[in-house]
């Protein structure tokens, strides 16, 4: 269970981003952050992987490390200030449709979709729209959805293959080279309460058709 004790660790290592405080604060870490964010990972994954067995059932290969990859970065603050899970099939990395969630010092992160799309997958991605457009509309017309996330998120490309023009005039997502959906909602009403496994799985749920209709390209 998510309490006060994760939110203080990520507080303070925002003031403290280096090793020494980190090393003196492990146990910290082990017992208040990550101890129970891969118990709630425990918890979610069973539903998940009911909806795709292809998803790993091993909390541990879901969870993201703390550590953070400094070699092209300009801030070399070596941790995360966040905890993240990804939940694909194949495993976190994999280029299938996902799920994702985070948890910092202040909010829930959930999201799903697809965000790393080769060029090659991208082309099968928007001749699926073109193809199965209305299906596609469905989707994000769909209450549940537009409850959760609003709407689908994405950065756009400025030009159009000729053969999808007459699919643009239906949905300007087919200029999208990401299809995702993203929410966050404050930590702080969850501590102490057993329901963030369920909030988190709604959103979830939410997403799956999307994930479902996204999954198809790569057939």
């Amino acid at each position: 269970m998510i309490t006060p004790a994760y939110i203080s660790f990520f507080k303070e290592l925002q003031k403290n981003n280096h090793k020494e405080w980190f090393h003196t604060n492990k146990k910290r870490y082990e017992n208040d952050v990550k101890a129970p964010f891969l118990s709630l990972l425990d918890e979610i994954l069973p539903v998940l992987t009911q909806w795709d067995d292809r998803i790993p059932t091993d909390s541990k290969k879901a969870m993201f490390r703390i550590n953070r990859d400094v070699r092209f970065s300009k801030d070399k603050s070596p941790y995360n200030l966040i905890m993240k899970a990804g939940f694909s099939p194949n495993g976190k990395k994999s280029e299938l449709p996902g799920y994702y969630l985070g948890i910092d010092a202040e909010n829930i992160h959930v999201g799903g979709g697809l965000f790393m799309i080769r060029t090659p997958q991208l082309k099968r991605i928007r001749n699926l729209i073109a193809s199965r457009t209305g299906d596609f509309l469905d989707i994000l017309a769909n209450q549940e959805f537009k409850n959760a996330f609003g709407q689908l998120k994405g950065e756009k490309a400025k030009r159009l293959d000729k053969s999808l023009i007459s699919t643009a005039e239906k949905t300007e997502h087919i200029y999208n080279k990401q299809f995702y959906a993203f929410a966050e909602f404050p930590i702080e009403p969850f501590f102490g309460s057993d329901g963030l496994t369920d909030e988190i799985l709604s959103h979830f749920k939410a997403i799956k058709p999307l994930n479902s209709y996204l999954d198809q390209s790569f057939e």
